[in-house]
């Protein structure tokens, strides 16, 4: 009881440590903006009568008058006005920003004609030179400026979260959201971060950070995470130099005997602390993008490289890299699929199996009746429905999305880009109300066998290919 009273502490916790964050960031920007007076005052829901004011804004930001200072000053200004403004207002600032800040069409259009009408290659040189000025967007080039104010890396990431939702179905939005990613993706260059190792002893705004983003496996209060960073656990993060409270992406690993197959005894508080050193195996049990801003812009792949290799050095006893993985679209999928006939996706010996646990009632939909009781405290059902779940777990990891062979469950996706294996299902793994509401409990390994790596990534993402297993195999036959 007393760590789920923990939990409740956290959120809020964060999220005073949000507001805070807030208000500190405006207040460095007032600092900075000192020499341009107060600068305008707009209402919360930026309505259309300030409209032309934050238009002139953006304008003076743009046209670039006096030096740095100045410039920052600007900027400065004008990320307090969007800081200020209520859910309603950064709307109205964010789509003036995509339908008024664009490229211009007919200076595209021009460039473009002196490129196809260039004949000397100088001339060709210059004119391809001219239209990659003019599709820089004016847009582009004002979110460039918050790149040089403190914390305005971390202002652009959370922009964009706020922007996603908005940009979904909508043309405008969607070219505004499409110049910031472009923007973040230069910035957030693998090559520019760095892999911290996250420890008890790391700060405690970063383990306060660490538990609100835990999205798989949910933190259970102060001595989970403590429990998850015991010896013969590790925690690795990616940070940006300019966001260095900030988590980008993290992995969450245990130092195990033979490959885990059940979460529960991974997460187990009161289990003995193995000893690191004895251990062969190394179990990549919950992977999280920490930033929504950072959506889309991979360098999950590089964290897993460059943990496995820090691993390898650190304990050379170590011959195992896999993961205990969610399915987490597996349950939606079964359910589309028995939504077009229970009888076309089960076996007829299948489908009677079925009929006979629940007792005949809801002959044609019986498997999703079935499930939606307490199934795994019913004696002889959950053995029963193993054979039928797994073989169409293992369809569903088989299943593609489109054309271009990319896996349908998005977990499988990102670890077979990353090289990986299919190698095993595991019954039962993860028996939590999530766990069970979106793959009937069950978990799969993900093999990183280090010597196939380069060859799986290259017939996933060439061909199509999905690496998997014998045992995988076999569930498919059956």
């Amino acid at each position: 009881m007393e760590d789920l009273k923990q939990v409740g502490a956290i959120v809020p916790a964060v999220g005073q440590a949000f507001r805070d964050r807030l208000r500190n960031l405006r207040g460095m920007w007032r600092d900075i903006s000192t020499s341009l007076g107060k600068g305008p005052r707009f209402s919360p829901e930026l309505p259309a009568d300030d409209a032309e004011l934050l238009r002139a804004q953006m304008r003076d930001c743009l046209q670039g008058r006096g030096g740095e200072v100045s410039a920052r000053a600007r900027a400065a200004t004008l990320g307090r006005s969007y800081l200020a403004l209520n859910d309603e207002g950064r709307r109205n600032f964010l789509r003036l920003l995509a339908e008024e800040f664009g490229t211009e069409a007919s200076r595209v259009d021009a460039a473009m004609a002196a490129v196809a009408a260039a004949q000397h290659p100088v001339a060709r040189l210059a004119a391809e030179r001219s239209l990659r000025e003019v599709l820089e967007s004016p847009r582009r080039r004002l979110l460039t400026q918050f790149n040089g104010l403190p914390e305005g890396v971390k202002f652009l990431v959370d922009m964009r979260a706020e922007l996603l939702p908005l940009a979904q179905g909508d043309a405008v939005m969607q070219a505004l959201e499409a110049d910031l990613k472009e923007l973040l993706a230069s910035w957030f260059d693998v090559g520019f971060l760095e892999l911290h190792r996250i420890t008890w002893r790391s700060p405690a705004l970063i383990l306060e950070k660490i538990m609100a983003y835990e999205a798989v496996h949910a933190i259970q209060g102060w001595r989970d995470l403590k429990n998850r960073l015991d010896s013969d656990r590790r925690l690795y993060a990616f940070f940006h130099p300019r966001m260095p409270d900030e988590p980008l992406i993290f992995v969450e690993v245990a130092l195990v005997r033979g490959m885990a197959g059940n979460v529960h005894e991974l997460l187990d508080e009161h289990a003995p602390v193995g000893d690191p050193a004895r251990a062969d195996t190394a179990i990549f049990y919950s992977i999280n993008n920490a930033q929504r801003g950072l959506v889309g812009i991979s360098f999950g792949n590089f964290l897993i490289k460059r943990v496995v290799d820090s691993l390898s050095h650190e304990f050379p006893n170590l011959k195992t890299f896999a993961t205990l993985s969610p399915l987490p679209g597996f349950c939606g999928w079964l359910d589309r699929r028995l939504a077009e006939g229970e009888v076309k996706l089960l076996t007829p010996a299948e489908h009677r199996i079925v009929v006979g646990l629940s007792q005949g009632l809801s002959v044609g939909t019986s498997l999703k009746a079935l499930l939606a009781t307490p199934w795994t405290e019913e004696d002889g059902v959950a053995e029963a429905l193993k054979p039928i779940l797994m073989r169409l777990c293992a369809h569903y990891l088989t299943e593609k999305r489109d054309r271009t062979g990319r896996a349908l469950d998005s977990v499988a996706h990102f670890h077979l880009s990353n090289g990986a294996r299919m190698e095993r299902l595991n019954w039962l793994a993860d028996t939590s109300g999530k766990g069970l509401a979106q793959s009937a409990g069950m978990m799969i390994n993900y093999l990183y066998k280090l010597s196939d790596i380069e060859a799986n990534h290259e017939a996933y993402t060439g061909q199509g290919r999905l690496a998997m297993s014998s045992t995988i195999r076999a569930l498919l036959k059956e």
